[in-house]
């Protein structure tokens, strides 16, 4: 090490030793007050992204900086560092980590879920830990810390990894010299939040992203009531909250959804959240761009797939590969929307991976500038320490980074990173680069020696002719010796050869030869030009800009080039299923104009408009399934008997295939369900399939639903569930009754002026009371049928819809009484216990008695063919072709209370249209053209065209990653993209 360089870390560790805590005793040797300045000189400074100062002079002092610029002088006492050629860069900050904070292992389970909580004191639910400090359980990383220092960090913020409500982080300085008192800059950094239960509590609520979500919202509501003087009791998980909310609010998602959920969160709560994002927003970049959220980026590119075995290779999707070929545009997508973000690490396997990962990103279009900031200032400010991190600026740690050049550039060496005043050397700037390839001459004879990594782990190849010979490499304080073998290297006969090196070439020395006899040797770098001439080749290559296959809507197999927009259509001659009073009209015409029916009529004509010839086709509205579950990343909130504050919102999927497959089944709409695992489930989502547009616009607000259930699943028959109420079919009846009694005194009490709290479990009940909400009531046996009507009468309310509803048959009168519909399955029965009365004539008899009557899917198969399973009913029981075509189309959408807006074929209605190639109850029926709101959603042809699309996408980016393999970079294992069915009794896990 240089002298001047070890006398300077010297001192500086003393002074660390005897300043930070001055008050301390001393009871060995000599107290002294280190007052010295470190003072560097004729660096290129860097003090904030975009400024650069040549020749400018850096003062440090006490671990801060002092003063920075070109006029700055050396105090009598400085230690002096002439930095010329080289650079000065702030350190690099990092906001999401868990350094030092050990994360908790899992809990096994027990023989039942757990529903109660485990804590007195705290919030009831245990996967609220804001109480949790993690400076209680931190412990310095030594080895962690050299790898993030290598990586140019100086400071992070770091947390317990550990529930959905986190607590409290730490800002903890990488200085390895100091102590804990001295490292933490704040022992409040930021309050942390995820969507992840604790590890140390088995309790089942939340046990999906909806009721995460759901629980969460709640939290802040409960907190300000109790900031408020509300509650008699302490919960010192609220205190701890409310405590912490003059923090960064720092929430952790998996990816482009949890954005946008969190994003959703914010809102609803007016907490500001930062989002540690997943790394794939380009997906949906103006949504991104829309929170106008804050956000922590990854950037741990995946590799290429290994599909150089074709079977293999079959098993990557297009969405898989995709995500390889865009991920690394993501940080360029925030970039250019104009988005605040910082870069984190924490996603890499190691940080030395972050210099290589920038470099890739820099190549699709971010700008060094921006991830300069990303790292350095853009931390500091959304950690509210922009007076002292980020930036190398007067009263500001002395954090700073030297290097040999442009931090970014792959040539560049970083030296030293200086954290609070204190050197870590990276790399001694005193050794020579000595790599390249040179020509050797000893003894009248030639060889090629390469040597590589001189400035780290040196090695060296040694060739004679085509020859590789053995060889060695030492390389210490400037002196070089190698060693290497005759061409019969058997023989252990060796050439050892030693000079002391200088910057410049030749080189010459003395060699030993195999006879022990001594001589000289000469070493010549090779020309610059053949090494210039292999670099430009190389550097070609790099330049060339990367294939990006384009973005689609959505992007996935399917998506389409251009967002799907509505079109003047006029479709001509075709059968018209109105499911009005005129019936079904032969040659009839059909004007779709704004996302409207604008006419229905014979010889219509709409100047520009698109005409489609429909003759010898069928035009219908579209079918509508009242109980789906596609398009949803989780369909049950099984934590808890109740879960009527969860929303299904919050779980769609807008990229789920099965979306598309149902537009080509001719569906336009659905009613997305939560499952049965509980008797009051979650609400529902009414949603048009607009594929490729964003959720919101999917997702009917005005048709407000709820889920409930009845029979074996809520009382948990089907998986041995010993300690949730209900357990029998008497106790979900009492359940009913004792949740609607609280809901109405809770709104006796929201009614009294008096301040209460609100609760979105009671509020969701009593919008039934209110008639504000509607009940979709999963059932089989007339008992439950009957016994739950019985309880909305009591409390003065209908159900709207029993969906399944086997044995509504047994009690079709009761239920016409009652004014509810029924949806069921066309043909669906014995698959179990209570089915085993399910008959084939059960639509038609309930349809005959005078109930509102549909089919349904429950099935993402069966959803595609509801065309079908509606023709059955004429078979069981008789029902008149157009009354069975209501029974998917109409008759949903009255259940749903969309009948105004579609539904049937009328003037003003929403386009939600199907063109059937035949008889649209024909089993040889296909939809050609699916229309919702007037735009194209499925056209038949078009789908021909992407299929050729996809295929060709896939051979184009197989071709990319063979390539991209040729080229000896990394890739993983070719794996199956395996689509998840969700039904009514999928159960979630969430971790």
């Amino acid at each position: 090490m240089n002298k001047k360089l070890f006398l300077t870390g010297w001192l500086l560790f003393m002074f660390c030793l005897v300043s930070a805590q001055e008050y301390f005793p001393v009871n060995d040797g000599v107290k002294t007050i280190n007052t010295n300045y470190t003072f560097f000189k004729n660096a290129t400074l860097h003090p904030s992204p975009g400024e650069t100062i040549k020749d400018g002079s850096l003062l440090i002092k006490d671990g801060k900086i002092v003063s920075v610029g070109k006029s700055v002088k050396a105090p009598k006492n400085a230690v002096v560092i002439d930095l010329q050629d080289k650079h000065i860069y702030p350190s690099f900050v990092e906001m999401y980590s868990t350094f030092g904070v050990e994360v908790p292992k899992r809990q096994g389970g027990g023989r039942s879920p757990q529903y109660e909580p485990t804590r007195d004191g705290y919030y009831w639910n245990d996967h609220i830990r804001a109480e949790t400090n993690a400076l209680n359980d931190f412990k310095y990383d030594n080895k962690a810390a050299e790898d993030l220092l290598k990586a140019g960090f100086g400071v992070l913020s770091s947390h317990k990894a550990d529930g959905l409500a986190r607590g409290n982080g730490i800002l903890v300085a990488l200085n390895s010299d100091g102590n804990t008192a001295e490292r933490l800059i704040d022992t409040r950094s930021a309050q942390f939040f995820s969507f992840d239960k604790t590890n140390l509590s088995q309790q089942s609520y939340p046990g999906s992203i909806m009721g995460a979500t759901a629980l969460i919202r709640q939290v802040f509501v409960d907190a300000d009531w109790y900031a408020k003087g509300n509650v008699d009791t302490r919960d010192l998980s609220l205190e701890a909250l409310n405590a912490n909310m003059d923090l960064p609010q720092i929430f952790v998602g998996n990816g482009l959804y949890d954005d946008l959920r969190i994003a959703s969160l914010s809102k609803e709560t007016g907490v500001p959240f930062i989002i540690v994002g997943g790394g794939d927003e380009y997906k949906r970049i103006d949504e991104v761009k829309a929170t106008q959220a804050s956000y922590i980026i990854p950037v741990n590119f995946q590799d290429a797939y290994d599909v150089e075995d074709p079977y293999q290779a079959d098993y990557v999707s297009l969405s898989q590969m995709l995500e390889w070929n865009q991920e690394p545009t993501n940080p360029a997508k925030l970039q250019d929307a104009g988005l605040k973000f910082a870069i984190t690490t924490n996603d890499l396997k190691s940080p030395d991976e972050l210099f290589p990962m920038l470099r890739k990103a820099f190549k699709y279009g971010l700008k060094e500038e921006t991830a300069l900031k990303a790292l350095t200032t853009i931390p500091a400010e959304l950690l509210g320490k922009s007076d002292v991190l980020g930036a190398l600026k007067q009263g500001a740690w002395a954090n700073l980074l030297i290097t040999s050049g442009n931090i970014f550039d792959e040539e560049s060496i970083v030296y030293e990173n200086w954290v609070q005043g204190s050197q870590n050397i990276i790399k001694d700037a005193s050794v020579i680069d000595i790599d390249g390839s040179y020509t050797l001459n000893v003894s009248g004879k030639s060889y090629e020696m390469t040597i590589s990594k001189s400035t780290e782990k040196p090695s060296v190849t040694v060739k004679n002719g085509d020859t590789k010979l053995g060889s060695k490499i030492g390389y210490t304080d400037g002196w070089l010796n190698v060693m290497f073998t005759g061409i019969d290297s058997d023989t252990k006969e060796y050439t050892r050869i030693i000079t002391q090196v200088s910057a410049t070439t030749p080189w010459s020395g003395k060699a030993i030869l195999p006879d022990g006899k001594e001589t000289s040797f000469t070493a010549t770098k090779k020309a610059d030009s053949e090494t210039e001439e292999k670099k430009n080749e190389n550097d070609d290559k790099e330049e060339t800009s990367p294939v990006v296959i384009p973005l689609t809507y959505p992007n996935v197999a399917y998506g389409y080039d251009k967002k799907p927009e509505a079109k003047t259509i006029l479709f001509k001659n075709a059968t018209v299923w109105t499911n009005e009073e005129a019936g079904i009209l032969e040659e009839t015409d059909v004007l779709v104009k704004n996302g409207k029916i604008a006419k229905v009529g014979k010889d219509l004509s709409a100047g520009g408009a698109m005409t489609v010839d429909a003759t010898g086709k069928h035009l219908t509205s579209g079918i509508i399934d009242e109980h789906s579950h596609i398009a949803a990343f989780s369909i049950n909130e099984s934590g808890q008997n109740s879960s009527a504050e969860v929303r299904m919102k919050d779980a769609v999927n807008p990229d789920d295939i099965d979306i598309y497959r149902d537009l080509a089944g001719g569906v336009t709409t659905i009613q997305l369900l939560h499952g049965s695992a509980n008797p009051i489930g979650g609400q529902s989502a009414v949603m048009k399939l607009k594929w490729g547009s964003s959720i919101e616009e999917m997702v009917l607000d005005e048709a407000k639903f709820i889920k409930f259930a009845l029979g074996e699943n809520v009382k948990q028959s089907n998986w041995g569930s010993y300690s949730r109420f209900p357990q029998t079919r008497m106790g979900v009846q009492q359940m009913f009754t004792d949740y609607f009694q609280r809901a109405r005194e809770y709104q006796n009490r929201k009614n009294s002026g008096k301040p209460f709290r609100k609760d979105y479990e009671m509020e969701t009940l009593s919008e039934i009371l209110n008639a504000e909400r509607f009940i979709t009531s999963h059932s089989y046996v007339q008992s439950e049928i009957n016994m739950l009507m019985k309880v909305a009468d009591s409390f003065d309310f209908r159900i709207n819809t029993f969906t399944h509803i086997l044995e509504g048959y047994k009690v079709a009168d009761k239920m016409a009484e009652h004014g509810v519909a029924g949806s069921t399955f066309s043909d669906w029965w014995a698959y179990k216990y209570e089915v085993n009365d399910a008959i084939p004539y059960n639509a038609a008899i309930m349809w005959s008695q005078g109930v509102l009557t549909g089919i349904n899917s429950d099935d993402a198969e069966m959803s595609r063919r509801l065309n079908q399973e509606a023709a059955k009913t004429m078979k069981y029981g008789g029902v008149p072709e157009e009354e069975a075509w209501k029974f998917v189309t109409l008759n949903p959408a009255k259940m749903l209370h969309i009948e105004n807006r579609t539904g049937s074929i009328k003037e003003g209605k929403d386009a939600d249209l199907v063109l059937w190639s035949t008889y649209p109850m024909s089993v040889s029926a296909v939809a050609e053209k699916t229309l919702v709101e007037g735009v194209v959603y499925f056209d038949i042809e078009k789908d021909k065209e992407l299929k050729q699309e996809i295929a060709e996408k896939k051979n184009k980016l197989t071709t990319m990653m063979l390539g991209a393999k040729n080229k000896g970079l990394k890739t993983q294992p070719a794996k199956k993209d395996e689509k998840q069915r969700l039904d009514c009794d999928t159960l979630e896990t969430l971790n």
